[in-house]
């Protein structure tokens, strides 16, 4: 048995470190250590409720419209106050906007760059591959990141600006929208379509989101070029490394439901291990035992949560705590999102080989082609001249739940207020559950399940397929550990 600390990674988001134990030239062990204590859940003490709107955001700067979405329910729920379906509708946008902004930047900057790499020279596709995906140099930055910034101009009409808007409130949307500026918006909603289209996806994206079943992704596959699209290049270079072989967990995924409208999600809650399950947030645990973290000793539900750093603390191995539903481990992201929303495709990839590198990917891109549709919709039903949000009070004494889905996946936030004050607050990011460390009982987060099998080449100090791994779940550590 060999150990292998691979870490810093490049091109993830924050810092992160995986200690490998190796042995017949595969991993028989990882641990998952989130290296950078950040301190937001002790910073907010203290703090009038309301300015978790402002300190929450800057945990990330490109998930802030996920932590103010979380912390606006949060206090939403604190102060008994309900959106207008206007605040619904321009939330859901904002929203909607930084996911797929994410999910375009995790594609074509953080991902596939790792397939023109010199180490898949000889590989039929490696060529095409180093032209169009190389860091920073390849065809496809030239493309993607202008399309990217045009998506991202829709903010300045609904946020003012990103990163760290305070345009969502508890009760809505602080910024109200006219009705030459709704046209504009659906504008730029037509120009990201066309993007999408004619590089990512070359087809419709209601055809993409139509595909039901592997066998259907096969023969869309058949019947387009291996260089017709990015996403028909990605299933290519997917099938001839067996990526569907690759990184695969649990099974068993998480979603605390996406972009409501009128009492109803686009995608709805639950979990799914084969079966779907109703949420239960109430089940839903940290465990400090192996994080710099102290404590009671024992499991706590968020809203009873402790952070109170212990740099010295023996066993442990990262800042991240252990995230639990009814004592097991979750996946979360998109992957997770479609299969507890019942897409037939996803269910299907699941079913035939579970969460996995390709799979993760996949989900990750049929996200995109069906919440553009959808955004095109929320932009028509917008109603200029009508309420956008409704004001409240924060209680003396209260508390609140924020469940929202960021690009990563399920991001919970739990405010206790006494005396008119924070007395607790904490956060639970999708990476920490994702890279979360063993609990009490031993059992690895998701990303230590998966990295199990994972093979290591002779020499690699920097395991390319630990780097897929790694890289589909998409992290952002920065949100991790607070």
């Amino acid at each position: 048995m060999t150990r292998l600390v691979v870490g810093p990674f490049n091109r993830v988001e924050g810092d992160l470190e995986v200690t490998l134990d190796i042995a017949g030239g595969v991993v028989k062990a990882a641990y998952v250590n989130s290296p950078m204590y950040r301190g937001f859940e002790q910073i907010l003490v203290g703090k009038d409720p309301l300015d978790a709107l402002v300190f929450a955001p800057r945990i990330c700067g490109i998930c802030s419209v996920s932590q103010s979405t979380a912390a606006a329910r949060a206090l939403a729920q604190a102060m008994n106050i309900e959106m207008p379906e206007n605040g619904e509708l321009a939330a859901n946008l904002v929203l909607a906007t930084e996911n797929l902004a994410d999910h375009l930047s995790h594609f074509y900057l953080f991902f596939m760059p790792d397939f023109a790499r010199d180490a898949y020279a000889g590989r039929d596709w490696h060529a095409a591959a180093r032209t169009r995906f190389a860091a920073l140099k390849g065809s496809a930055t030239g493309d993607a990141l202008p399309a990217r910034a045009g998506f991202l101009n829709i903010m300045g009409y609904l946020a003012g600006k990103w990163p760290h808007t305070l345009a969502i409130q508890p009760g809505g949307s602080s910024r109200s929208v006219e009705e030459a500026e709704r046209i504009r918006i659906f504008a730029m909603l037509i120009e990201f379509r066309g993007f999408l289209e004619r590089r990512l996806f070359g087809d419709r994206l209601e055809a993409i989101a139509a595909l039901d079943s592997e066998a259907a992704l096969r023969a869309w596959m058949d019947g387009h070029a291996p260089d017709a699209s990015d996403f028909r290049r990605f299933l290519a270079i997917a099938d001839d490394l067996q990526l569907e072989r690759l990184g695969r967990a649990a099974d068993r995924f998480l979603s605390f439901g996406a972009y409501p409208l009128a009492g109803k999600p686009l995608f709805q809650r639950g979990v799914w291990d084969g079966r779907l399950s109703p949420l239960d947030p109430a089940q839903i645990t940290e465990d400090e035992t192996f994080a710099w973290m102290g404590g009671t000793g024992k499991p706590l539900h968020p809203s009873e949560g402790i952070t109170q750093p212990n740099a010295d603390k023996a066993a442990a191995y990262t800042w991240c705590k252990a995230p639990r539903l009814g004592g097991k481990t979750m996946e979360t992201g998109a992957l997770a999102r479609q299969a507890v929303d019942g897409h037939p495709l996803i269910r299907d990839l699941v079913a035939t080989s579970g969460g996995n590198v390709r799979n993760r990917v996949i989900a990750r891109l049929l996200e995109i082609a069906r919440v553009v549709p959808a955004m095109e919709q929320w932009c028509r039903d917008l109603k200029p001249g009508q309420p956008f949000c409704r004001q409240g009070a924060v209680p003396e004494e209260g508390a609140g739940m924020g469940l929202a889905e960021s690009a990563r996946g399920s991001l919970g936030h739990w405010l206790t207020v006494s005396r008119g004050r924070i007395a607790n607050y904490q956060i639970v990011s999708p990476t920490t559950w994702n890279f979360s460390p063993r609990d009490a009982a031993g059992t690895e987060g998701p990303l230590e399940q998966a990295l199990a099998g994972t093979p290591v080449g002779e020499g690699e100090q920097v395991p390319l397929a630990v780097q897929h791994v790694v890289r589909s779940f998409d992290p952002c550590m920065v949100c991790t550990v607070h």
